[in-house]
């Protein structure tokens, strides 16, 4: 067993406390690992899947939003976000995320709320900003109970009626405060109907500015779809992975901002399969090279699941720019009768590509800690 996975008495050494206290007095998470670990202790690859959502909420989570939506269409008091105790945060992670990661040899979770719950288009962004740190709050304590298996990235509190500047309060909380790695941003908050200015347009730039200066990147993830000729999972996400690379495509933002960085989740959407009709885009639109204009800021999870997905992802995009990601417990749950494995158990299909070791290395832990530098830097704080 790699020396960094800790035995289970090392994530119940958190139980006697509540983690809103512990909140409190521990900003940064993952932060509270016990004794370094020394580099010849390594004895492997760490395995860190950069794409999960906290799909098993405690009950009273999704409760509460229910109740949030029944007041803005009956009116009445707002409610109140319910008592959920540690325990039952502890069940859910456990029973669910936790062992499925064991069992499927992933050794750190980069975590965020549901992304189909995100449902920025409810309400105002008064709304939006209170289920939002609600979602977060909520990640961040489950982050709290098992610092060695899982680190936070937020949702952002956007609203088609509100500016993206809003957003930035929150995404300095969940950094500053809560010790998160990055965020999850949504390019059409209007679910499905596309009523947003591009990533491009010079609207998200304050989201941006705020991005670089605290060396964190976003995931750009839609939530769920209100629009039904879009099914969230089969359509709108995958729409929307392919929509953004073309309007980053279209246009200079990484001229504007070198640093930043995006992820692109579900393999890049169609792109590597249509990467000759990029590349011939960015030529006809007079850009240059996709190495150049795009690839140094632009980055692909490996959310994608049959075998020979994962081999075309490989061979057309560049091993620096992939990540290993699952997406579990998410978009798709059961087992393919083609191979008798579950859809989303992303690392066979990687472990089983014909690639030299190094590029897997990449792939599994090197290119996170490169993109989510301040991931990198809490492990190295570990000897890591």
């Amino acid at each position: 067993m790699p020396a960094w996975l800790p035995s289970a008495s090392i994530d119940r050494g958190l139980r006697a406390s509540d983690t809103q206290r512990y909140l409190k007095t521990n900003k940064n998470v993952i932060h509270v690992f016990t004794d370094p670990v020394s580099p010849n202790q390594r004895s492997a690859t760490m395995i860190i899947d950069c794409h999960c959502h906290f799909t098993t909420e405690p009950a009273g989570h999704p409760r509460f939003r229910e109740a949030q939506i029944r007041q803005l269409e009956h009116g009445g008091a707002a409610p109140s976000y319910p008592t959920i105790g540690d325990d039952e945060i502890r069940e859910a992670i456990e029973t669910q995320q936790l062992r499925l990661m064991r069992e499927r040899g992933v050794d750190l979770t980069v975590f965020s709320p549901r992304a189909a719950a995100m449902g920025h288009h409810v309400g105002d962004g008064q709304t939006s900003s209170v289920w939002t740190r609600a979602c977060n709050d909520l990640v961040a304590r489950a982050v709290a109970l098992f610092p060695r298996h899982f680190v936070g990235v937020c949702q952002l509190p956007q609203s088609p009626l509100a500016p993206v500047a809003d957003c930035v309060a929150e995404l300095e909380r969940c950094v500053l405060e809560l010790g998160f790695v990055g965020c999850n941003l949504n390019p059409d908050p209007s679910g499905g109907h596309w009523r947003t200015p591009a990533l491009t347009d010079r609207s998200w730039y304050p989201l941006y500015e705020k991005l670089v200066e605290l060396d964190v990147p976003a995931m750009v993830h839609v939530s769920g779809s209100c629009n039904s000729c879009f099914h969230t999972t089969g359509a709108h996400y995958i729409n929307a992975d392919t929509t953004a690379f073309m309007q980053l495509l279209q246009g200079d933002l990484f001229r504007d901002f070198p640093s930043l960085r995006f992820v692109i989740p579900h393999g890049g959407g169609a792109v590597p399969y249509h990467w000759g009709r990029y590349r011939g885009l960015a030529q006809m639109l007079q850009k240059p090279d996709l190495r150049e204009h795009l690839m140094k800021n632009v980055f692909f999870d490996t959310c994608v699941y049959h075998l020979p997905g994962i081999k075309l992802l490989f061979d057309v995009i560049s091993v620096d720019n992939i990540l290993f990601g699952s997406e579990m417990i998410g978009a798709v749950r059961g087992i393919d009768p083609t191979t008798g494995q579950p859809f989303d158990d992303t690392r066979r299909y990687v472990d089983a590509l014909p690639v030299p070791a190094d590029h897997k290395g990449r792939v599994f832990e090197s290119n996170a800690r490169r993109v989510y530098p301040r991931l990198d830097a809490m492990l190295k704080a570990r000897g890591l």
